[in-house]
């Protein structure tokens, strides 16, 4: 196979005397057909069960959440490009990416419309199940990156009065965190989960968070576990410094706090991001990616599975998706969480 990059006026031929082989998280959905088109050799592992010797002989590396893509995996190997089919991407370890010299790419925004209709539908169980009229209610956005921004356009939809938060976009019309702290009704968190720097989010809704709140809020995580001390946040439910809980992450996962995972209003197993069309979005710019590097063209593009014929959908957005029966599954097994996560039934965002 002869692969072919170029950089200005220089041109560098690659000859692969072996075929290329590709590793590949079998939790991602709809993508075997085209990388098996493209590949000579197509391994599928669980995430987490994905080592050293099997992407020695590796020249790409296809993973979700659970491959920790580091030094002590890639070390020895011939891999070259890794992608990973999510949004974040706390478990590539960029500095050593760089200094080994392999190429990695996430898929930024590829679920941000999943993860605003997670957020809406939550918003309207909250409405019809607690009776909150959302548009006397304040939500209060942390984070509006791709994911924030399309939950901001939910919030306008629904007749709510909205505060932005983004310290690093720092846009005229954002709030400081204190005003959410002051003002919000309901505090949803789309920001990555980051450990170091002016605004690193480990953490961000710890301890001290809780008890500046002036409200009793109600808490939406839909980001990285991390994000909210849960030791904290189940602390801050027994005294009474918040209202409803919706958690989609959880730290430690994929185990979790069990009391919290009982006492939460909406309990799902980091699924919030997980539509068939945020799915197809991720292949499709993982595809993309890896035809990029390797010079290959690209194959037509992946297209979502139909909903069954008998679905019939009269317009309410619970009809198309109801996370209570997420939640019922989790509650009911939480020893599942990865199963529910891996095995997870078809979603469309639209009909």
């Amino acid at each position: 196979m002869y692969i072919c990059n170029t950089s200005g006026l220089l041109k560098t031929v690659i000859i692969f005397t072996s075929p290329m082989k590709i590793v590949v998280d079998d939790k991602i959905p709809y993508i075997r057909a085209t990388i098996e088109e493209l590949a000579d050799e197509v391994v599928y592992r669980p995430g987490s069960d994905i080592g050293p010797d099997d992407v020695r002989d590796a020249d790409a590396l296809i993973v979700r959440t659970r491959t920790r893509c580091d030094e002590r995996l890639l070390r020895g190997s011939r891999v070259q490009f890794v992608a990973t089919a999510t949004i974040g991407f706390d478990h590539i370890d960029a500095d050593y990416m760089q200094r080994a010299g392999i190429e990695w790419m996430s898929c930024p925004g590829c679920n941000a419309g999943s993860v605003a209709q997670y957020v809406e539908s939550v918003l309207l169980l909250l409405e019809q199940e607690k009776g909150i009229t959302l548009g006397e209610r304040t939500l209060g956005i942390v984070g509006c990156g791709h994911v924030g921004s399309r939950v901001r356009a939910v919030a306008d939809r629904l007749g709510m009065r909205c505060l932005v938060c983004d310290p690093p976009l720092g846009e005229a019309d954002f709030v400081p965190m204190d005003t959410i702290e002051r003002e919000a009704d309901i505090i949803t968190f789309h920001v990555p989960l980051t450990h170091s720097g002016p605004y690193a989010t480990h953490h961000l809704a710890d301890d001290a968070f809780f008890h500046r709140l002036s409200r009793v809020p109600i808490i939406i995580n839909t980001s990285r576990g991390g994000v909210v001390d849960n030791a904290a946040l189940l602390q801050a439910m027994d005294s009474g410094l918040v209202d409803e809980v919706v958690l989609d992450v959880w730290e430690g996962e994929p185990q979790l706090n069990r009391e919290l995972l009982r006492r939460v209003f909406i309990g799902t197993p980091h699924i919030a991001g997980y539509s068939a069309d945020g799915k197809v979005n991720a292949d499709n710019m993982v595809i993309r990616g890896l035809c990029r590097h390797f010079g290959l063209d690209c194959p037509p593009e992946i297209v979502p599975p139909s909903l069954p014929a008998d679905f019939h959908f009269t317009g309410h957005p619970l009809e198309l998706y109801n996370p209570a029966d997420d939640s019922q599954r989790l509650k009911s097994h939480p020893e599942s969480f990865e199963s529910l996560r891996g095995d997870y039934p078809l979603r469309r965002e639209f009909c």
